[in-house]
């Protein structure tokens, strides 16, 4: 990842990338981080694999070929490689050839999984250390914001993955911008704009983010209603994109998660993640999947719009307290590079607040 640290997205992190149904035992197929290329496999075992997908022979994607007999080999000419990342075969050398193969070997990248979703963390490591139990891929990364979990039983989930042309912050800051909601979502299965009211919300620092701490939902939208009354809410940011909306209404539980991560030519994953623990929610999950694809869609449109007025001029104008939640993803950005910078430990720059709003 190139370009302005403060403008793009971090690499010391992980991100989600799929999720693990995606991948069966024996398959494997090819994620980006950025500009990063990095080929994500699951062995027979189940254990899962991540590596730069790039045969350093002639620079073949390796994700194009195929796992025999535990090996990835390369379409090109047959190189195989271990999920370790080292060079186990060319079978082109000659027996004379002197050629000391598994000295070959291929960046890897850590990964795991949480939730039924596949996370990798962007930091490659050349194929020793740790990073084959899907521990961290640097020194640094035990110090990186954790990978987000669902703290129930859930008997339920819902996962949508869209693509968005726009930036890594443009749709981080999507996650903290209350109101662009009563105009981009508004549909009548939410809330229309005709409701909006001024807000107060206090928020609280938390570890490498901030919490807009536990309240009482004032309005009951239809994905409310569905729990069968009004419940507690309360919504935490976290670097480097992670939005997790927890919603408790007695036993019932609903869990909104939603995440950024970075693809190729400055575009966006855009993933959303819900779960629950309410059985007959099963049910309309025929009726919510179209929900959150249009609700997503929203976002993406507007996002991709907005993404080719700031490539004319890269500035924004943040005013007013609906904006200081944008301003704070900023801070936390700049303090995590200078922590990295300097081998120190992060520190959450924010202290608590209340902030006003409408929407």
């Amino acid at each position: 990842m190139t370009g302005d640290p403060i403008r793009r997205a971090l690499d010391d992190v992980w991100y989600c990338v799929g999720e693990s149904r995606s991948l069966r035992p024996g398959g494997m197929r090819s994620v980006s981080l950025g500009e990063e290329a990095v080929v994500v496999g699951r062995e027979e075992s189940g254990a899962l694999f991540a590596l730069r997908d790039r045969c350093p022979h002639r620079g073949m994607a390796l994700s194009a070929g195929r796992i025999v007999d535990g090996n990835l080999v390369c379409p090109f000419h047959g190189w195989q490689f271990r999920p370790d990342g080292v060079c186990a075969a060319i079978p082109a050398l000659a027996r004379r050839d002197d050629a000391n193969f598994a000295s070959v070997r291929l960046a890897r990248f850590a990964v795991a999984e949480k939730s039924g979703l596949i996370w990798v963390h962007a930091s490659a490591n050349p194929a020793t250390g740790n990073a084959a139990s899907g521990g961290p891929a640097s020194a640094n990364a035990d110090a990186a914001p954790p990978i987000p979990e669902v703290d129930f039983a859930y008997c339920g989930q819902l996962v949508e993955i869209l693509e968005v042309e726009a930036s890594f912050d443009l749709v981080a800051l999507s996650f903290v911008d209350p109101a662009h909601v009563a105009y981009v979502h508004d549909s009548w299965w939410w809330r229309p704009s005709k409701t909006m009211k001024e807000k107060v919300k206090h928020f609280a620092p938390s570890p490498f983010g901030f919490t807009m701490t536990s309240h009482t939902a004032k309005t009951a939208s239809l994905a409310y209603r569905l729990l069968g009354s009004i419940p507690e809410v309360e919504i935490e940011f976290r670097l480097p994109g992670v939005r997790l909306e927890r919603i408790t209404a007695g036993e019932k539980r609903l869990a909104n998660y939603t995440f950024a991560s970075p693809l190729a030519n400055g575009r966006t994953a855009l993933i959303n993640a819900m779960y629950w623990n309410i059985s007959g929610l099963n049910l309309l999950k025929p009726i919510a999947r179209p929900l959150m694809r249009q609700f997503l869609g929203q976002d993406r449109d507007v996002l991709q719009i907005a993404q080719r007025g700031l490539d004319r001029k890269p500035a924004m104008v943040l005013m007013g307290e609906s904006d200081v939640q944008s301003q704070w993803y900023f801070s936390l950005k700049r303090e995590f590079l200078r922590a990295r910078e300097a081998g120190a430990a992060f520190v959450n720059p924010l202290e608590p607040r209340e902030l006003r709003w409408r929407s």
